[in-house]
C-alpha cells in the first residue's frame, strides 16, 4: 500500500509540475484575463460600436434602396399598365377613325355616283329636249317648204288653167323638184 500512496504522491507532484500552477501564475493569469476583458470592452466601444453603426447604416441604406427599387418597380408596372391601356384605347380610336373614314368614303362614293347619274340623266333630258327642238324645227321647215311648194303649185295651176291632168302633172313635177326623200322622212 505504501507503494500505491507513493505512486499517487508522485503522480500529484508530476501534476503539480505538469501544470506548474503556483499562486503568482494564477494571479498573473487573472490580471491578464481582466486586462483582456477591459481591453475588449474598450475596443468594442471604440471599434465595434462605429463598425456596428456603419453596418447598421449600410443595412438601412440597402433596405432603403430595396424599398425604392420595389416602389420604382411598382410604379413601372403601373405606368406599363397605363401605357397598355392607352395603347388599347388608341387602337380602338384608330379603328373607330378608320371605320368612320371608310363609311364617309362610301357615302361620298354614293353621293358622287348619284350626282353623276343625275348629271347623266340631265344630259340625256337635255339631249332629248334638243332632239325634240330639232325635230320641231325640221317639222316647221318642212311645213314652210310645203307652204312654199303649195303656193308655187297654186301659182302654176292658176297660170296654166285648172285642168286636172295639168294639176296632177304639176304636183308630180313639184314633188320631183322637192325630192321624194324629203316626204318619206
Amino acid at each position: 500500500m505504501d507503494q500505491i500512496i507513493t505512486a499517487v504522491l508522485l503522480e500529484g507532484e508530476q501534476m503539480e509540475r505538469l501544470f506548474d500552477l503556483d499562486f503568482q501564475l494564477l494571479h498573473d493569469a487573472i490580471i491578464t484575463a481582466v486586462a483582456v476583458f477591459v481591453l475588449f470592452l474598450f475596443l468594442s466601444y471604440i471599434l465595434f460600436k462605429p463598425t456596428r453603426e456603419l453596418l447598421r447604416k449600410r443595412q438601412e441604406r440597402i433596405q432603403t434602396d430595396l424599398d425604392s427599387a420595389k416602389q420604382d418597380r411598382d410604379e413601372a408596372l403601373s405606368l406599363k399598365g397605363e401605357y397598355e391601356a392607352k395603347m388599347a384605347g388608341a387602337q380602338k380610336d384608330a379603328d373607330a377613325i378608320l371605320s368612320e373614314a371608310r363609311q364617309k368614303a362610301v357615302r361620298n362614293e354614293e353621293q358622287i355616283v348619284a350626282k353623276a347619274k343625275d348629271e347623266a340623266a340631265g344630259i340625256i333630258r337635255q339631249a332629248h329636249n334638243e332632239a325634240e327642238l330639232e325635230k320641231q324645227k325640221a317639222a316647221d321647215e318642212i311645213k314652210t317648204q310645203i307652204i312654199d311648194v303649195a303656193s308655187l303649185m297654186a301659182g302654176k295651176v292658176v297660170a296654166a288653167g285648172i285642168d286636172t291632168n295639168i294639176q296632177d302633172s304639176l304636183v308630180e313635177e313639184t314633188l320631183k323638184e322637192v325630192g321624194e326623200s324629203t316626204w318619206q322622212s
